[in-house]
């Protein structure tokens, strides 16, 4: 072993020698000089032209660079983590360039490399190369061999988020690739050949994922009814999704409606598919076989087949003939856009009579809580489109030219309707100071036995606040205290007195009270509703409480049956909201609002008193955007002195002639709006996927501490939500533990 090491030590040695001998002489040649294309950082220039036979074997690695230094004229720098031995040699001569790229394919099977920056090259480990990399190459690079640098890659046509996916495992695992989605570009750190190879990949699937977009008329058939047949013979015979245009769906074709040319709109990915798709339109556009059927059924996927049946019949005319729903198209469009209106209107003078209830005996009942939520509607008859509930599709019975009127009419009104996510913030804060200050006295004057004695004090108050109503409880016992008590409770703060013995009773001589006080709330309720456009959604949470509205007791004679009762009618007292929003065709949201907050601040002889506040108003706002309907800001300030005439006034010493008080209470109150338009299923999955991770993360982090002496008995948490696509929940409901 140590005869080997001295060969190896001495062969490098006499490479060294040879080379620093040859340098001497040698000449740059412009054939072996690596030249990098303008704009691109050049590789290392060799030193000279003579070839070199190399013949490191188990040599160590900083004598090895060494001499390829000496080779390219060039300082390389070894981090001290780089140790052990390498093998670089050559059966026969070769050039500086194909020696320094041997040298690179060994280090690389180290796991070891070569970058250079400012300058210098650096042999480093390879998992610290793509942080110390300073070659940077745009779109391609002449660069070679095993040396690691940056180069970025502009995506025209595909994704550059789903390149990812295809392009990792292809990347040494120490190396990485990110896309930039602002741009829709690649940056990939990784060795220079395999970067290459990375490139040409790339080119040949960035490539159009769909052809140009042909309309195909069609002459016979209805396009709306066609579509679906189409698109699911495209797709080998199975059900396919809806397709997004420009978006790749699970089929390379898609297919959609134009419905006012009656014709299909093909797209596909190749023309070869673009044009098999077309020939088998046109084979499937025939004309009927049964000419004499005119009844047709037609099954909705979004609208409301009672309330659309009645907007088709309005539009087109009872009298059902093509010529009669032509002439009275227009007047019919219009007729049925003032009846849309007039319904509207109704709506709204329905919600405001239902607000202006709350105020009576059953605006706030609970009758909703009983009733069904939407009774089943009955079929739709008379004329030539009916409805069916139950399947929630239309029966028209119509010639074909009427038919495809109604059916083109249909396919613009059976759309999915977007849906409204309103966020309520209702904020109030109340602040309050008070302060009292009082000294009350009580004395007699005379002694014990004389026929006459004289009396004088002072006494403010009522209840335990006032000296005598205190004085004449304690002296009647604590049953008189008690009720006292239960009247009006003694006054609060800090309480000196002087107490005098009158035979066996002690009373009240003197008592002075200071008192201050503050007090503050802060409440923040953030009721949130979703809805569907242009419907009405309510939300109520609080209570149900009891109202005496009526009593009966029998006062007949006696051995008569008395059946005393009282009828009580319940009112739901809390938060309540109720709004109905309208989306406007530039993104704008209209929205009728009614707010009430109520709760029962005391209990009277007659029934509970109500604290309410309510905002019933109509507002414009933009899509995302925060308004503030409505407010209350209320600052009050009191005082009070109660005193002796004249002696109250005296300064320092009227204080003992008197009782003063003052108090001040802000009170703020803001309700803000801020509705979210979801039009989409990916929209409405996001959000409430939101609300689900929130509310879960919550539940998580509120769960019991560990506790020696009691058992585990955890706390409820939410299941993780489903994966995007799943129909079956990732993991069943959490049972609690035994």
């Amino acid at each position: 072993m140590n005869l080997q090491r001295t060969a190896t030590a001495a062969a490098a040695i006499t490479a060294l020698l040879l080379l620093a001998a040859g340098t001497a002489f040698a000449q740059p040649d412009n054939a072996t000089v690596q030249r990098a294309r303008p704009g691109a950082r050049p590789g290392p220039a060799v030193k000279a032209s003579s070839p070199v036979t190399l013949n490191f074997v188990n040599a160590d690695i900083e004598a090895v660079t060494r001499a390829i230094g000496v080779m390219l004229d060039r300082q390389i720098i070894i981090d001290p983590r780089v140790k052990g031995t390498i093998t670089v040699y050559s059966e026969q001569p070769v050039s500086v360039a194909e020696a320094y790229r041997n040298y690179l394919a060994a280090l690389r099977g180290l796991t070891f490399t070569v970058v250079e920056t400012a300058g210098l090259l650096k042999v480093l480990p390879e998992a610290d190369a793509k942080l110390q990399a300073g070659s940077v190459a745009v779109e391609s690079s002449n660069t070679r061999g095993d040396q690691i640098l940056t180069q970025i890659f502009r995506i025209q046509h595909e994704n550059a988020n789903n390149l990812v996916a295809v392009l990792r495992p292809l990347i040494s695992p120490n190396n990485t690739i990110n896309a930039n989605p602002g741009n829709n570009s690649l940056v990939i750190t990784d060795y220079a050949d395999n970067l290459n190879r990375l490139a040409k990949i790339i080119a040949a699937m960035d490539t159009p994922g769909t052809s140009d977009i042909e309309i195909v008329p069609l002459k016979h058939a209805v396009a709306a009814d066609l579509a679906p047949l189409v698109q699911r013979l495209a797709d080998g015979g199975q059900a396919a999704g809806a397709a997004v245009p420009g978006q790749g769906g699970s089929s390379a074709v898609n297919v959609l409606v134009d419905p006012r040319s009656n014709g299909l709109i093909l797209r596909a990915s190749n023309p070869t598919r673009l044009a098999a798709v077309r020939s088998m339109v046109e084979k499937l556009d025939q004309p009927s076989t049964d000419a004499g059927n005119n009844i047709r059924v037609v099954y909705l996927k979004n609208a409301d087949a009672v309330k659309l049946a009645t907007v088709l019949r309005a539009a087109f005319g009872a009298s059902g003939s093509s010529s009669a729903g032509n002439n009275g198209s227009s007047t019919g469009n219009t007729g049925g856009l003032t009846g849309t209106t007039n319904s509207f209107g109704g709506t709204n003078n329905a919600l405001t009579g239902t607000n202006t209830g709350t105020t009576g005996t059953g605006g706030m009942s609970s009758t909703a809580a009983t009733s069904p939520l939407n009774a089943s509607s009955g079929p739709s008859t008379g004329g030539f489109v009916q409805a069916d509930p139950a399947t929630n599709s239309l029966i028209i019975t119509a010639p074909e030219p009427l038919y495809r009127q109604v059916r083109a009419v249909i396919e613009q009104l059976d759309s999915r309707r977007a849906q409204i996510y309103v966020e309520s913030l209702i904020v109030k804060i109340d602040n309050s100071k008070s302060g009292q200050f009082g000294v009350q006295w009580q004395n007699l004057f005379g002694d014990k036995g004389d026929a006459t004695i004289y009396g004088a004090g002072t006494n403010y108050g009522t209840g335990l606040a006032n000296i005598i109503n205190a004085t004449g409880a304690i002296s009647q016992g604590t049953t008189a205290v008690a009720t006292a008590q239960g009247s009006t409770p003694a006054p609060t703060g800090l309480n000196v007195g002087l107490l005098k013995k009158f035979g066996s009773f002690y009373t009240l001589g003197a008592v002075a009270n200071f008192f201050e006080g503050q007090s503050g709330a802060n409440v923040l309720s953030t009721p949130n509703l979703l809805s569907l456009d242009n419907e009405e959604a309510r939300i109520v949470i609080g209570q149900n409480v009891p109202f005496v509205t009526g009593s009966y007791a029998s006062t007949g004679a006696s051995g008569g049956t008395v059946n005393p009762f009282q009828t009580v009618d319940r009112k739901d007292v809390g938060l309540t909201l109720k709004i109905k929003s309208q989306i406007g065709e530039r993104g704008t949201v209209r929205m009728q609002v009614y707010q009430e907050n109520s709760n029962v601040t005391a209990q009277g002889v007659n029934g509970p008193t109500l604290d309410k506040s309510a905002i019933e108003t109509s507002v414009v706002v933009e899509d995302g955007d925060v308004i503030v309907l409505g407010g209350l800001m209320k600052d009050e300030y009191s005082d009070g002195e109660n005193g002796v005439p004249g002696l109250s006034k005296i300064p320092l010493l009227g204080n003992l002639f008197g009782t003063k008080n003052r108090s001040r209470v802000k009170t703020n109150l803001m309700v803000f709006l801020r509705p979210v338009v979801l039009r989409t299923a990916e929209s409405t999955n996001q959000l409430s996927l939101d609300r689900y991770e929130s509310i879960r993360a919550l539940q998580q982090s509120k769960q019991p501490a560990t506790n020696v002496l009691l058992p585990d008995t955890g706390a409820p948490v939410l299941p993780e939500p489903k994966a995007p696509g799943s129909k079956a929940p990732s993991q069943p409901l959490q049972q609690p533990q035994q």
